[in-house]
């Protein structure tokens, strides 16, 4: 076997419009066009996609104080002071990378894991 690339990852949401602000206006992700006949949007990021499904209920079971160490999802942003700033404008926790590396965490409506890193 050969992977050749990721194609997109599917996040558990339970509330599509809180979800839909964060991942499409807090974070600016592009939504796209999806056929499928479940509830859930798409979103594209580059050559991948983040595809966010509405389910009942979403275990976030983050046992680790340091959020890196939980399953998360990692997105390169351009100014990460910028992102910072905005995350802490609309009240959404962060954290600082334990590593000392320019990279950050945040968690979306849902409590899942999202990594914001300058590359």
């Amino acid at each position: 076997m050969q992977i050749t690339q990721s194609l997109h990852t599917a996040i558990l949401v339970t509330n599509l419009e809180k979800s839909e602000h964060f991942y499409g206006q807090v974070l600016g992700l592009s939504k796209i066009d999806r056929s499928l006949k479940y509830p859930g949007v798409w979103y594209q990021v580059g050559n991948y996609q983040i595809h966010l499904i509405v389910a009942s209920d979403v275990p976030t079971d983050n046992p680790n104080e340091k959020w890196g160490r939980n399953p998360h999802v990692a997105f390169s942003v351009a100014d990460l002071e910028t992102a910072k700033q905005e995350l802490l404008s609309q009240n959404y926790p962060i954290q600082p990378s334990a590593s000392g590396r320019p990279a950050l965490f945040t968690q979306d409506p849902d409590g899942n894991i999202i990594e914001l890193s300058q590359q």
